[in-house]
């Protein structure tokens, strides 16, 4: 069966009786925790007959009360105020990690150790070498392990990388990448939040949006060899709530020049100081044959051009509608033209995940395993160390 062409057939050899049951240990109730728990739920009903059935064991934060409430919303068993005490809960067999940054490495570890499976949010870990932790950890364990890079599970981004698989844009040339978000401009107001903070984010933009479309040039086109870069912090302080000020001391946006290990060149940036754009995440692609450009904000569509196929009059890049029974994972939704969303991400990532898991197949290159999460970690660290010392820096893997 072709990747990507859906679940049906691909779940069918564990779903002819009952679909087996995954137990899954959720860390963090805000937006990740909602977003996969939302996903979690859908599964059983639309990626149909599925390869196995999250079963919502337990869900941990530090907030007793809020977490209390994420439990009965989403109808985990159990809800905890220490993680440790949800990994320790047998009828745990996937931790998905949707914490901050700095409580990505120590749980992760933690539950590889334990031989438990893990999702994990993007940016893997906040620097290459803890990243290298996590995954060293995961496969000395022998579990599934997976970054939850969930953009490689848009249906058109999907396509574009069959297309490109297939040769039918020839030799890349270009890479080019923006994330663009405005939520921390100073009409907003923003407070000093874990985001700004270096010791538990790791960085700003870069790792919050620029890890994204870095992950997404790596899957499209392939590693990257080397980055010239620019970091910039605009706000420097910020206050916290009791109205005293804080440093900031991350990146609130970054531009790259980067060279592929393949020959081809691109620029990668990322801000959150981009007045208007909401979740502008767009990336283009030229080849010897053709260009394909993708925005996420209309996820659904692409453009493409085809080098000479037309005449000269009507040359040009033309719209498609990504809502084929044929496309990526569409036969699990609605007819043509049916549009879905952004949520749906995280139900074709994890469903790809649980079906690695029931069957044993590999979460590469489809999902984006922990090698992926620490590659992308090393492109990001060359990005700070080149705006540190202004010069180009080779990724060294």
């Amino acid at each position: 069966m072709a990747e990507g062409s859906g679940f049906t057939s691909m779940a069918a050899s564990t779903t002819e009786g009952e679909a087996p049951e995954v137990g899954v240990g959720m860390l963090g109730y805000a937006f990740m925790g909602k977003a996969h728990s939302n996903a979690m739920l859908k599964i059983p009903h639309m990626m149909y007959p599925p390869p196995a059935i999250p079963k919502l064991v337990g869900i941990a934060g530090r907030n007793e009360a809020a977490v209390a409430e994420a439990a009965k919303r989403f109808g985990y068993a159990n809800y905890y105020t220490d993680w440790r005490d949800m990994l320790a809960n047998d009828d745990v067999q996937l931790f998905d990690n949707g914490g901050p940054n700095d409580a990505h490495a120590e749980p992760c570890i933690e539950a590889a150790k334990m031989g438990k499976h893990i999702l994990c949010e993007k940016p893997l870990g906040r620097t290459a070498e803890e990243s290298k932790e996590m995954w060293d950890a995961v496969q000395k364990a022998g579990v599934k392990h997976m970054v939850a890079f969930n953009y490689r599970f848009v249906p058109a981004v999907r396509q574009i990388r069959k297309i490109i698989e297939s040769g039918a844009l020839g030799q890349i040339y270009h890479f080019r990448a923006q994330y663009l978000q405005e939520w921390i401009m100073p009409h907003y107001n923003m407070p000093m939040i874990w985001r700004l903070q270096k010791k538990v984010a790791g960085s700003g933009a870069l790792g919050d949006l620029g890890a994204h479309i870095i992950d997404l040039g790596r899957y499209l086109v392939g590693d990257i060899s080397s980055v010239s870069a620019m970091t910039k912090t605009f706000i420097k302080e910020r206050p916290w709530g009791d109205g005293t000020m804080g440093a900031v001391d991350v990146d609130d946006a970054f531009v790259a020049a980067v060279e592929f290990e393949n020959g081809a060149i691109g620029t990668l940036e990322a801000t959150r100081f981009a007045g208007g754009r909401k979740n502008g995440n767009r990336f283009e692609i030229n080849g010897e044959k053709g260009s394909i450009a993708f925005n996420l904000e209309r996820m659904n569509e692409m453009e493409v051009y085809w080098v000479g196929e037309e005449p000269k009059e009507t040359q040009g890049f033309k719209n498609v509608l990504v809502s084929e029974p044929f496309h990526p994972w569409w036969e699990n939704w609605w007819p043509q033209g049916h549009i879905i969303g952004w949520e749906h991400t995280f139900v074709h990532e994890i469903t790809h995940l649980l079906d690695c898991i029931v069957n044993d197949k590999d979460v590469s290159p489809i999902g984006a395993d922990f090698e992926d999460g620490y590659r992308c970690a090393v492109v990001c660290d060359a990005i700070v160390n080149s705006a540190e010392s202004k010069r180009q820096v080779d990724c060294k893997y």
